[in-house]
């Protein structure tokens, strides 16, 4: 749930928490921790006929099937290399992996190190993306999970990205 400043209200309860920090590309993005389930290497991902290109398959997860996205093109985000990783990510009773390059690292954030998404960044399709902070090189955008999952979901029953 979104305050009227835009704020995640899970957040609004401490001044810090602590968010995994993700490459994609050459880009670095970031999730609350809390809503990180696990990270897995890829093994063997089974497509899905029929399914939008954004979701590339699922992965058996000791015995769990686990859907798989590729949000890089939703991003701009280059498409050079195979992603290693995936990242599972759950909000409510929903959980979807997420493709990524790696886990650089874990990293305490403060409330005061957020910055709304600029227009640039909204035009440029990150509609998931809540917030920005800020780094010593360049901002790192910050994962909405649960908007995430609702674009995914709508954009598989569209069959659109």
């Amino acid at each position: 749930m979104l305050l009227s400043d835009g704020e995640p209200e899970q957040r609004k309860t401490s001044s810090y928490w602590k968010v995994c920090v993700i490459t994609l590309g050459d880009e670095l993005f970031a999730i609350d921790l809390r809503q990180v389930h696990e990270v897995f290497k890829l093994g063997s991902v089974t497509p899905v006929p029929g399914m939008p290109d954004h979701l590339v398959g699922v992965a058996n997860l000791r015995g769990v099937i686990v859907p798989l996205a590729d949000v890089r093109p939703f991003l701009r985000v280059s498409r050079a290399s195979t992603p290693q990783y995936a990242l599972v990510v759950s909000h409510s009773l929903q959980q979807i992996g997420v493709l990524i390059d790696g886990v650089p690292e874990i990293r305490t954030i403060h409330a005061d190190d957020l910055v709304a998404p600029s227009s640039q960044h909204r035009t440029q399709g990150a509609s998931f993306i809540s917030s920005y902070f800020k780094t010593d090189t360049k901002p790192i955008g910050l994962f909405e999970v649960s908007r995430l999952l609702t674009m995914v979901e709508g954009k598989a029953e569209s069959g659109t990205w």
